[in-house]
């Protein structure tokens, strides 16, 4: 007997979109989207798109070409609803852009729930791109199979960040100078938690004394050598995963 072909197909392209989504809705598709499906893609009338709205989930539409460049997608139904992301915030200090978009991609890509840029003393980027960085979010969940993406917050400088710490999460805190093992703190943080990771050259000695004297700090560490701030901040969030999320 021939096995019926899956459908949608695995290779279906992923949009999310900026508009609440439901069953019999059509949108017009413009710019970059439209450009993607019917330029790169080169899908045609009836073709199967898959496309999240961060609200309800992920729906099954198909294409309709509109004038000589657009494209529409009829929604057909909701294949899946909005997953439930395991509460956990990556605290990091922003570095230079590169590692940076790849630190966020990357972060999407383990579920992280919540992107916490945090301003040290020893941080190196003047500015932080949050358009850019929703960016490469939404391309990294589309790509990874994601139905929320993450929140991504304002830049905070480190004092406010712990100032304003939300009681009842747990903040480890990946720390260079040694703490408990990281998969064992892990194990014992379940959500809401939060990680806190450094800047290239860590953090100043009274950076650490005012985390270490915060209540909501457990100290880890990430292993014997000295990681790169992305490795760092990635490690802890694949951990965390590793051990808190259900496979």
């Amino acid at each position: 007997m021939i096995a019926t072909p899956a459908w949608p197909p695995r290779s279906t392209p992923r949009l999310f979109i900026d508009t609440p989504l439901a069953a019999g809705l059509t949108l017009e598709l413009e710019g970059a989207a439209a450009h993607y499906l019917r330029q790169v893609m080169r899908l045609g009338d009836g073709a199967p798109v898959l496309l999240c709205d961060d609200i309800s989930g992920e729906w099954l539409a198909h294409c309709r070409p509109a004038g000589k460049r657009g494209m529409a997608a009829a929604v057909d139904g909701l294949l899946r609803p909005r997953e439930a992301v395991p509460d956990l915030w990556l605290c990091f200090a922003p570095v230079k852009k590169a590692a940076l978009d790849w630190l966020v991609e990357k972060a999407t890509e383990l579920g992280t729930a919540r992107l916490v840029p945090v301003i040290t003393d020893r941080t190196i980027v003047e500015r932080v791109n949050l358009d850019r960085m929703r960016s490469i979010v939404v391309e990294a969940a589309e790509q990874c199979g994601r139905t929320a993406l993450p929140e991504i917050a304002p830049p905070v400088k480190l004092p406010a960040l712990l100032a304003d710490w939300p009681a009842g999460r747990a903040l480890l805190f990946a720390d260079e100078q040694g703490g408990e093992a990281a998969a064992d703190l892990c194990r014992a943080a379940p959500p809401p938690a939060a990680w806190l990771t450094g800047p290239e050259g860590g953090f100043t000695d009274r950076e650490r004394a005012l985390i270490i004297g915060h209540t909501a700090v457990r100290r880890a560490t990430l292993g014997p050598r000295i990681l790169r701030a992305e490795t760092a901040a990635l490690a802890a969030v694949a951990l965390w995963t590793g051990v808190q999320v259900p496979s």
